[in-house]
Formats: structure tokens, C-alpha cells, sequence
């Protein structure tokens, strides 16, 4: 039987949207534990609020960050010496030599696939001369942001230490169109999750396909599954075997979000995730292939 790896979304999805409590998600982030299953998270937050939440979860897998800007691999993970080369070209692009991009630290391998932060917060002030009445996490202050992101004063700190993915607020009559063009213009990308964001060539799905090829390269086969609720999600969504698109706090499910085989989780938030991993994990033990519930 093939090994199984779920990717998954933080915020609105693993995450209660207004507490982010993973309360309602214990049951089968435990069930995943229980049976060796890999969860890998694949955020719009910095590496140090993933940290605090792996430290939660006592999560010990690679995680990805700030929407496929940073991908973060704890040393000796996998078994196999074989790194990534530049650009990735899975399967057959991963060669025994460290590429641009690939550098470690004291605990993890990383991967750096975004842009370069001062280059965004550049975008960012560009666009205010443009007449774009935008204001990204760099422009707010450690209050403001854990005002409009519901924080409290340590996790807003951290959400502000940023290295390649820019959130940012706007007012309300904006026209997205010409904000969305001015910043392609520019050479970047914009994408929405809980706030916008201005990034470069990046996504979640190019880190999660990477992160699936390391672990072919070190498993063989193996079955993926991820879970999200909203835009940004998509690309990663669109990677795996099993896509699942969980309800926001209304819930509805985001009307930007529809792939082929995408399964619709009965519930919202954390509990649409329980619910939904549960049930795949039953389906996957010993079910025949396919990706419908």
C-alpha cells in the first residue's frame, strides 16, 4: 500500500478562522500521528508562527511558508543525500548538488523559491504612488496587525518578521483589475487568503511539488491529500491526488476554488478537516483508486 502525505492550509482550514483553535481537528491530526502519516503545512504565515504551531501539534515534518516562499526540511529527514537541483524538474531534476536557492541553518534544509522581501515592500510603496490605497504588514504596526488579524502581541511579531511574501489591506472600491495588472506589470503576483498578498513566481503548489518528489524519491509512490478553503490555496490544491476544499466561517465554500475531483468538506474549518481526513483514511485503507467521496 502506498504511503500517504497531507499538505494543509493553516488559517480557516486546520485553523478555526476568529480563535485559531485546532480544537475540533485533534481527533484526526492524532489519528495521523497514530499511523505514521506526514502533515505538512503549507501557509501564507511566517516560519516562525508555523514553528509555534508545529511546536502545538508537536509536528516534526517539513513545512512550507508564506505561500510556497520558503520550503523548510529538518535535517535528516530523509534518508536520501540526493538535493534539489535549480529549477526543479520532478522526477528527474533532483541531482546531488545544492542549487541556488538551497542553503541550511542550525535545523532545517531550505529552499528558497520567493522573492526577496524588500523587493515586495518596493511593489507595495510603488503602488501607493500609483494612487493604490494599499498598506502591507511592513507598513503597520505590531498592534494594527494583531488588531485586524485577531493576534495577540507575541504572534503578531512574528507574522510581521516576513522574507518572501507580502500581506497587505486595502480599502474598499478598489479597482482590483488595474491593482491586479500594476502588479504583474511589475513582475509579481497577487493572491488572497485570509488578507492579499503580493509574491513573486512562487506558489504552494511548486513547494508541494517539490516536497512530493523528495518524498517519491525517498518512498516510492505515495498518495497525497491536501486541504484548504480559499484562492491561494488552489495551486497546491491542484497537485495532489485528493484536493479538499473545506467551509469558511459562513459556510460557504470559496467560489474561486473549483478543480477537477475537488471533494467538498462536509463542515467548517477544523472541523470539515477532521471530518473529511477521517474519512479518506478509511477510504485509502485497502479502497480502490479514485478521488470521489
Amino acid at each position: 500500500m502506498k504511503r500517504i502525505v497531507v499538505f494543509t492550509d493553516l488559517d480557516g482550514t486546520l485553523l478555526d478562522f476568529h480563535s485559531y483553535s485546532y480544537q475540533k481537528a485533534l481527533p484526526a491530526v492524532s489519528l495521523l500521528k497514530e499511523k505514521d502519516i506526514p502533515l505538512v503545512i503549507c501557509s501564507s504565515k511566517t516560519k516562525k508562527e508555523i514553528e509555534f504551531y508545529r511546536k502545538k501539534l508537536e509536528n516534526h515534518h517539513p513545512f512550507i511558508s508564506e505561500n510556497g516562499g520558503g520550503i523548510f526540511i529538518p535535517k535528516d529527514y530523509f534518508e536520501s543525500d540526493i538535493q534539489p537541483c535549480n529549477p526543479p524538474a520532478p522526477p528527474q531534476g533532483w541531482i546531488k548538488r545544492r542549487p541556488e536557492g538551497f542553503s541550511e541553518d542550525d535545523e532545517y534544509l531550505v529552499i528558497r523559491l520567493g522573492a526577496r522581501y524588500s523587493d515586495l515592500r518596493k511593489t507595495i510603496k510603488e503602488l501607493r504612488k500609483e494612487g493604490f490605497n494599499v498598506k502591507g504588514f511592513g507598513d503597520m504596526t505590531v498592534q494594527e496587525i494583531a488588531e485586524a488579524a485577531n493576534l495577540n502581541i507575541y504572534e503578531a511579531e512574528i507574522a510581521k518578521e516576513r522574507d518572501f511574501d507580502e500581506p497587505f489591506v486595502l480599502t474598499e472600491g478598489t479597482d482590483m483589475h488595474g491593482l491586479y495588472e500594476s502588479i504583474r506589470a511589475k513582475g509579481f503576483n497577487m493572491t488572497r487568503g485570509r488578507f492579499y498578498h503580493v509574491l513573486g513566481e512562487s506558489d504552494k503548489g511548486k513547494a508541494v511539488s517539490i516536497l512530493i518528489d523528495l518524498y517519491k524519491q525517498n518512498w516510492g509512490d505515495v498518495t497525497t491529500i491536501a486541504l484548504g478553503d480559499s484562492q491561494n490555496d488552489i495551486p497546491m490544491l491542484e497537485k495532489v491526488d485528493y484536493p479538499v476544499l473545506v467551509k469558511k466561517i459562513d459556510g460557504s465554500y470559496d467560489s474561486a476554488v473549483s478543480i477537477p475531483g475537488l471533494i467538498r468538506a462536509d463542515g467548517i474549518g477544523p472541523e470539515g478537516w477532521n471530518a473529511t481526513v477521517f474519512l479518506l483514511l478509511k477510504k485509502l485503507q485497502g479502497a480502490a483508486p479514485g478521488n470521489k467521496l
